[in-house]
């Protein structure tokens, strides 16, 4: 079975760009979606980017604040955020759309997604 491995997560100070990996173990998704949760929060979904073309969509809560991609060759997808702020900190977790061949539809939704990593921390603070 697929499983997944977050990295990069780190402490932060504000304003200090950051880059998060997800590394699938095998190429058997179609999409990868990024979640974050933080302290006392409900789960909220930030991106999802699409295998098979590259199509990406942002929550708009961080359009603009950050940026998806992925290397296929490396079943990695990756979430820069530019400008950590605070509010920010948090776990940042993937996971993986192992059922619909289209990929994302859109924002991520965490019904959609059938496998998750354990996540990694990021905490923003002078």
């Amino acid at each position: 079975q697929l499983h997944l491995v977050e990295s990069g997560g780190r402490l932060v100070q504000p304003g200090e760009s950051l880059r998060l990996s997800c590394t699938a173990s095998s190429s058997d998704y179609y999409a990868i979606g990024w979640f974050r949760q933080a302290p006392g929060k409900e789960r909220e979904g930030l991106s999802c980017i699409s295998r098979r073309d590259s199509d990406t969509y942002y929550s708009a809560s961080v359009k603009g604040r950050v940026i998806t991609s992925q290397d296929n060759d490396k079943n990695t997808a990756y979430l820069q955020i530019i400008s950590p702020q605070p509010e920010d900190t948090a776990v940042y977790s993937c996971a993986t759309d192992n059922t619909s061949p289209l990929g994302c539809r859109g924002p991520p939704r965490a019904y959609e997604f059938d496998v998750w990593g354990q996540g990694t921390q990021v905490t923003v603070s002078s």
